[in-house]
């Protein structure tokens, strides 16, 4: 399979807002009802919002293509720009998403492995994420990633307050 990471651009935002939000859908439509998710969906993944995010210089957005088809995305955020803790010496990886159809097919892994890649390129200390305290399956992926979990957040879904955990990867310092 060959693997292609590509910087989405605003004219790409309508791309970015369907595929974000039906991803988005597939991954947590269980564990919530179908009115706080489609609010969750409209708020969250918004041409507008997302245009601004792509904008952003503390935020990089990047697609997966899998032999030509878009098969996932990541967002990692630096300082200011992160949705908790804020600290300079680490990057947020704030979203890390594979189609369901790619599931198991390395492209997680992929987009883990280049998430990694950009926080050692720039020389941050660790690198962190929040997941659903409910989301085994990311958990387990991340944990056998190296993150551990040393918190917890607060995550607003519509007027729903869930708990994520709140893990990270320390890195290896070069030099």
């Amino acid at each position: 399979m060959n693997l292609t990471f590509r910087k989405p651009t605003t004219e790409e935002v309508h791309t970015l807002c369907e595929f974000a939000s039906e991803i988005y859908y597939e991954t947590f439509i269980d564990g919530n009802s179908e009115r706080v998710m489609q609010d969750y969906l409209d708020e969250a993944f918004a041409s507008e919002k997302l245009t601004q995010e792509l904008n952003n210089p503390d935020s990089t957005f990047l697609f997966l293509y899998a032999d030509g088809v878009l098969a996932g995305y990541l967002k990692v955020n630096r300082a200011p720009s992160q949705t908790d803790i804020n600290d300079p010496d680490m990057m947020e990886l704030e979203r890390i998403y594979a189609a369901k159809e790619f599931h198991g097919k390395g492209i997680g892994q992929a987009l883990m492995d280049k998430a990694i890649g950009i926080a050692e390129e720039e020389g941050f200390a660790a690198v962190w994420l929040g997941v659903w305290e409910k989301n085994m399956r990311a958990r387990a992926f991340y944990e056998k990633n190296g993150f551990t979990a040393f918190g917890t957040h607060v995550f607003v879904m519509g007027d729903e307050a869930q708990t994520d955990l709140v893990m990270k990867k320390e890195l290896k310092q070069n030099g």
